[in-house]
């Protein structure tokens, strides 16, 4: 598995949309809610230690391709930076 971007989303109530490529076949997963706050947004770290506490349970599935994984890891990560949380992203899970 390996992870191709991350973009805008095209679909109109998400923000983000992440392309991972699955030996040749393409796998989309668009993720976070357009028009909901996140941590790369607000900063607020209170915050992000509740939406995490909260959602925790959506990393259960083990599957890092999932929209939960990648909004836990990536718009609520431990930076505010979109780039560097996608990077402590790609290689905590190898991709």
């Amino acid at each position: 598995m390996k992870l191709i971007s991350i973009t805008p989303s095209d679909k109109p109530d998400k923000k983000m949309k992440a392309v991972f490529d699955n030996e040749g076949r393409k796998k989309t997963t668009h993720f976070g809610a357009k028009g909901m706050d996140d941590y790369t947004k607000t900063h607020d770290k209170e915050q992000r230690t509740r939406y995490r506490t909260r959602h925790a349970k959506d990393l259960q599935s083990n599957d890092p391709t999932k929209a939960g994984f990648l909004s836990y890891y990536i718009l609520w990560g431990e930076s505010t930076s979109l780039q560097i949380n996608i990077a402590a992203y790609k290689k905590r899970f190898s991709l």
